[in-house]
């Protein structure tokens, strides 16, 4: 069968059997592209080569064309936030493979895929791939689709820099680079939203039917009523503050005498203050969702150091937690709410805060001048507050 008929038969059947993902791949761009040992999917269009493609049966043609419908949809360069690009679309490839394996598709061989990762989401995958190259055994268990382009662009920089004599002016030259790749970026951004809008209507379509495959919420915050996730709302403050990147030069020391350029890690700590109101009022019900998603968010983060308050009217107790630490929550209290104290406590012991996250019923004291750090409230109440701004688990048992 010619491949351009498989293509097309591929497609049909894989909108009659999944639906949602044969809508978004009918807008997919296909690129042949015989410098690749199999596909790729980059957000924007889909790049194949013909041998891989002439020897897939069409269910596993389904899959690629499923998996790239899903990176299409999931607008790769405005969600990686501070990490690092090729490492942040490989643990989403993780991701997505392991759902369609979970919906029943048919996976090509040297589809990205791995045992370990199953039932995680795209965050923890990163978190663990990074570990990976930080580890000393010399030795990767996968190849980086984009390993090509990571080694050109160190040796592209380390020939500039090594080059004295050439007559460019880099600094021209480099500020002319600087604003192509902005540009560039701003397109794929762009190109990204558009399509992430087309995919959301197909998604809402299809929940109305009752037809969504099985754990896509692990990409898409689903329509619930209007209700607002407020995982996604603390997921998005913590993001905000942590700073996880590779740098390209210098490489990564212990993939070199393999021949691999590799980027080097240039994580920087990242510290979140979090308070407890510990007032007989609390939902300790809410409180145990709110930590057991802390917990989970942290378990993304390569280094992280965390101030637990708990506090009533005076603070009762202050513990640190490290990377890897297990959020460990004792509730001591009883009395009145008094904000004060915690924020007493953090302009003089905890001076470099740039995030605080109060758990509270907002049924208390206020300080009477707003800190110069972001504070986010955590809440089932809509009461009034002075400052900072509110996660509402209101509505917490329609989104758990």
């Amino acid at each position: 069968m010619k491949i351009d008929s498989k293509i097309s038969k591929a497609k049909a059947k894989l909108l009659v059997e999944y639906p949602l993902f044969g809508t978004i791949a009918s807008k997919l761009e296909l690129v042949l592209n015989d410098d690749i040992q199999t596909f790729k999917s980059d957000g924007i269009k889909l790049q194949y080569n013909s041998d891989f493609f002439s020897n897939l049966s069409l269910s596993e043609m389904e899959f690629v064309f499923a998996n790239g419908a899903m990176h299409a949809s999931l607008a790769h360069e405005s969600r990686k936030n501070n990490r690092s690009g090729w490492l942040w679309q490989m643990a989403t490839d993780f991701a997505i493979n392991d759902m369609l394996v979970e919906n029943g598709m048919n996976r090509p061989e040297l589809a990205q895929y791995r045992k370990r990762f199953k039932g995680m989401y795209a965050e923890e995958i990163y978190a663990q791939l990074q570990d990976d190259l930080l580890k000393n055994d010399g030795e990767l268990e996968y190849n980086p689709n984009d390993l090509s382009d990571v080694e050109s662009e160190v040796n592209l920089e380390s020939s500039s820099k090594s080059n004295q004599s050439k007559k460019v002016n880099r600094r021209e030259a480099s500020m002319l680079s600087s604003s192509t790749k902005q540009a560039q970026l701003q397109d794929i951004t762009q190109s990204e939203q558009l399509f992430e809008e087309f995919a959301k209507a197909t998604l809402d379509a299809e929940q109305k039917k009752d037809e969504l495959p099985k754990n896509i919420e692990r990409f898409f915050e689903l329509n619930t009523n209007g209700v607002i996730n407020w995982r996604d709302e603390l997921r998005a403050a913590i993001d905000k503050y942590n700073k996880d990147d590779f740098a390209l030069i210098p490489p990564n020391k212990k993939f070199l005498h393999l021949g691999i350029y590799l980027p080097s890690n240039i994580s920087q700590k990242f510290k979140l203050v979090v308070a407890i109101d510990s007032s007989g009022s609390i939902d300790e019900e809410l409180l145990g969702l709110f930590i057991s998603e802390l917990n989970f968010l942290m378990s993304t983060i390569t280094n992280y150091e965390i101030d637990l308050l708990v506090c009533d009217d005076i603070i009762k107790s202050h513990n640190k937690y490290f990377s890897g630490d297990i959020l460990d929550v004792d509730v001591i209290g009883g009395g009145g709410t008094d904000f004060r104290p915690v924020f007493n406590f953090i302009e003089n012991e905890l001076t470099d805060t740039n995030l605080l996250l109060y758990f509270s019923d907002l049924d208390g004291i206020f300080p009477e001048n707003e800190p110069n750090y972001e504070v986010k409230w955590i809440s089932s109440n809509e009461c009034t507050y002075p400052f900072g701004e509110l996660i509402s688990l209101k509505n917490h048992s329609t989104i758990t």
